[in-house]
């Protein structure tokens, strides 16, 4: 088995692409899918966020709704809106967004070399959110959310990929996010052998989002082995995979209800134990790793741990912006030791910028907010590659893949 393979994707007829794509199932609620799919009937989210079509009140992942779900899949296949590669192939997939471009390589990747982390993992799973997966894929028979995957780029990849993306492309449009998804059709022998040796060369990939869309992957498929169901296909899980050298991280920043007690002038005179505070009369946008912004009371600050704080390159987690934030103020100032289920904290994607923070604080929700650098690829790489566990919110990736452009059917039609 290579590390990753072609496929027969099901996918949108050209004249319909526009009507069908959607953003990612876990990116809107129940109420933002419905009004967004208002009006249209071929949307993505009928398959996607299937509740939509159920009575108001539903639960989301009662049996009904997965079940809908399958019936919106089959419903835009008979009405020819989605139809059936005839052979396996891979497709080169462009995501432009204002100034930066990725250009990537949608493919399935190996469940065998997950289970193994050939293809590397850096945060926990809930299990909730698996089940949700596991039961999403089952009842369509199919993977319809990709996951992230990232490499460390290759130059014999770079060349294939250009030469496609120099081409006819297949689909070319601007989603009502401004963002330009372009796809091109990879089905020449030769270029397809090439890829496929290329990455099965490779050490590994590494998930940068959808880690519970391929934790379901594997359990799908070893549902299906022990039950006589197996196929080809269903031994691998759709993915987009981009090079290192092209991903964008945004920050993921921390928001907090209160100060654990402490007055205003105790807190900031508490931070200047393990960190440099300097007022700054304009919003604070970190330059830097070791670098933090603070908004407080309406006043942002810049804040620089001490380097005797940092720990050396053999703790790749605890040298982590996030980690180094919340062990050195948000645990032991404020008292949120376990930031994934203390319901003190919050956390912001740096996609909607630095006066999201400010709102928050200065409606009295929040009483303080911390702005972070990005996460570097290198260290969620280092983190991956010593089987290590990243924080909670700790990467934000952008721009994010649509769901309905392409998908994953597990049947024998070619894997």
């Amino acid at each position: 088995m290579s590390l990753i393979r072609p496929f027969a994707a099901l996918r949108p007829v050209s004249g319909h692409v526009a009507d069908v794509i959607a953003p990612p199932y876990d990116v809107l609620n129940t109420e933002e899918a419905r009004a967004r799919a208002a009006g249209r009937p071929y949307s993505f989210l009928h398959i996607s966020k299937p509740e939509i079509d159920l009575p108001p009140g539903t639960d989301p992942f009662a049996p009904e709704v997965y079940a809908k779900g399958a019936e919106n899949l089959q419903r835009l296949i008979n009405e020819k809106i989605l139809f059936r590669e005839e052979s396996p192939c891979y497709y080169v997939y462009r995501l432009i967004m204002g100034e930066h471009r990725q250009t990537g390589l949608v493919a399935v990747g190996s469940v065998k070399d997950y289970d193994s982390n050939r293809i590397r993992k850096h945060e926990f799973t809930r299990p909730d959110k698996e089940d949700d997966r596991v039961r999403q894929i089952d009842a369509l028979n199919a993977q319809t959310g990709p996951v992230f995957l990232t490499y460390r780029h290759n130059d014999t990849v770079d060349a294939v990929v250009e030469k496609v993306a120099a081409g006819t492309a297949e689909y070319d449009l601007t989603a009502d996010d401004g963002v330009q998804h372009t796809l091109w059709v990879v089905n020449d022998a030769q270029d397809i052998k090439t890829l496929t040796d290329t990455f099965d060369a490779m050490d590994c990939l590494y998930i940068a989002d959808g880690h519970h869309r391929s934790a379901a992957g594997s359990r799908v498929a070893a549902m299906r082995r022990e039950a006589g169901r197996a196929t080809t296909a269903s031994d691998y899980f759709l993915s987009v995979i981009f090079p290192d050298n092209q991903m964008k991280i945004l920050d993921y920043n921390r928001v907090v209800k209160d100060l654990n007690g402490l007055s205003e002038t105790n807190f900031l005179s508490a931070l200047e134990k393990d960190f440099s505070v300097e007022k700054s009369a304009t919003p604070v946008s970190p330059a830097a790793t070791l670098e933090f912004g603070m908004y407080l009371a309406g006043n942002w600050y810049r804040l620089n741990i001490n380097p005797d704080r940092v720990p050396g390159t053999d703790d790749p987690v605890g040298r982590l912006d996030v980690s180094l934030l919340q062990n050195n103020l948000i645990s032991p100032l404020l008292g949120i030791d376990n930031p994934r289920v203390d319901k003190r904290i919050d956390f912001v994607g740096g996609i909607r910028g630095l006066g999201e923070l400010e709102k928050r604080v200065d409606s009295g929700e929040m009483a303080v907010a911390f702005s972070l650098y990005p996460t570097v690829l290198r260290d969620l790489m280092a983190v991956a590659d010593a089987n290590e566990v990243m924080p909670p919110k700790s990467t934000w990736f952008e721009p994010k893949l649509a769901d309905g452009l392409v998908s994953h059917v597990l049947d024998e039609k070619g894997c």
